[in-house]
């Protein structure tokens, strides 16, 4: 009586990444990868793999697996040709995005692919990645479509050089789809509360990032050197865009008026720090630091304006205002400027320039918002959004000309894209 058949599961160990099964077949010992767990392999499936061969293998129909042919050894590595892709790009990139970049790199993407050849990067291993991620639940959808994103730019430059004949990560279904982001902002009704419940340090840089719509990395960077008083300008010297870069924006009346008491009483502490710091600018926003002056950091704005936040809704709540989220973020308040210059009838372009947005697609759809929803305000609601549109409003008649744009030209509701109105 012949003997029974057998073998057995050999589960991912070390170095060895797969779940492979080992048995006897024509007098010979056999050993065969099956597959990754990230790729949907576990015991139980290996297991049912090896009494599905065992029984062809019983019957005489069991043929071993076609020899996959090796990719050439002069093939680089995802580890080596994505570190080459990301020193070639590194000079073209700005500081937060060579940060970006790592994260997703270092963290994410080379963990999986480290050890792959880049033709063994097929469109099953990019899907086997997303799902390796979603049953991680480290990241949310934004996230691993972002480190898709950075897979996606190198495996391009892979095909560009031919070492790949298409990008496996390309198109959206390799995406994980995402719900909108729940965005929040401070409505115009809100500012003025918000103002004041600002400590004297915060109020200039609440009122800037209010005022000027400038991102917080911009507004710590100040110098007064880039802030004309005089003309109600101030020059913004970087940015996350190119758009951005170098752009003069137009000051209203009221943060004009919050600036130039801020000049005077932070002079001494000015002397104080152009004393300790020669040759690095005059800032606009210092703060104290372990008795030492410092420039302000984004950080700091980010943790101070919470505070600001929670002082704003007791008098919100006083005068029967709806209180602000505590999700609103530093830059949550460049949609409360475009919606702010939108109210004012600002043309939806010139807002977008003065925000440094190359697509004015954004200020369009805050216009439409502001346009319907002024027009459902009564009592303190009212009262608060016209407080706010004062201190909004150009200095100068020439200026807001600049941005004003006649009835005739004003963009019609019903003549904007459905998705937008």
């Amino acid at each position: 009586m012949a003997r029974k058949a057998t073998g057995e599961v050999i589960p991912p160990k070390g170095k060895q990444r797969s779940f492979a099964i080992r048995f006897t077949a024509n007098g010979s010992r056999r050993s065969v990868t099956l597959g990754r767990p990230e790729d949907g392999w576990n015991r139980q499936r290996a297991e049912a793999e090896l009494e599905r061969t065992l029984a062809q293998v019983k019957l005489g129909q069991w043929q071993p697996p076609s020899k996959v042919e090796a990719p050439p050894a002069d093939e680089p590595s995802f580890h080596e040709f994505a570190s080459q892709w990301f020193e070639r790009h590194r000079p073209e990139w700005r500081e937060r995005t060579v940060e970006d970049y790592q994260w997703a790199l270092s963290h994410h993407l080379l963990p999986h692919f480290a050890e792959h050849r880049l033709s063994e990067i097929t469109i099953e291993e990019v899907d086997a990645y997303k799902a390796a991620k979603l049953r991680e639940g480290n990241l949310g959808a934004a996230q691993i479509n972002k480190t898709l994103v950075r897979l996606g730019q190198v495996l391009e430059e892979a095909v560009e050089y031919g070492h790949l004949p298409t990008n496996p990560a390309r198109g959206r279904r390799r995406r994980v789809k995402a719900s909108p982001p729940r965005r929040s902002w401070v409505e115009p009704e809100q500012v003025p509360s918000l103002l004041d419940g600002a400590s004297s340090y915060m109020r200039p840089i609440v009122a800037t990032l209010i005022g000027a719509g400038l991102r917080v990395s911009e507004a710590v960077a100040l110098d007064w050197s880039d802030v004309n008083l005089a003309t109600g300008t101030l020059r913004v010297g970087k940015a996350k865009t190119d758009a951005g870069t170098y752009r003069e924006v137009d000051l209203p009346g009221g943060l004009v008026d919050e600036l130039t008491e801020w000049k005077l009483r932070g002079a001494d502490e000015l002397a104080k720090w152009k004393k300790a710091n020669r040759d690095r600018g005059d800032p606009v926003f210092l703060s104290r630091h372990a008795r030492r002056v410092r420039r302000q950091s984004a950080a700091n704005v980010a943790r101070r304006l919470k505070t600001a936040i929670n002082h704003a809704n007791r008098g919100l709540e006083q005068l029967g205002i709806e209180q602000i989220s505590k999700r609103v973020t530093p830059h949550s308040l460049r949609r409360t400027y475009a919606s702010l210059r939108a109210a004012s009838g600002d043309d939806p372009v010139y807002i977008a320039e003065q925000l440094g947005h190359t697509d004015p697609r954004f200020t369009v759809i805050v216009y439409t918002k502001a346009v319907k929803r002024r027009s459902k305000l009564s009592g303190e609601y009212l009262a608060e959004y016209e407080r706010a549109l004062a201190w909004a409003a150009l200095p100068s008649s020439e200026m807001a000309e600049k941005g004003r744009i006649s009835e005739t030209e004003s963009p019609r509701l019903t003549e904007l894209p459905s998705d937008l109105a």
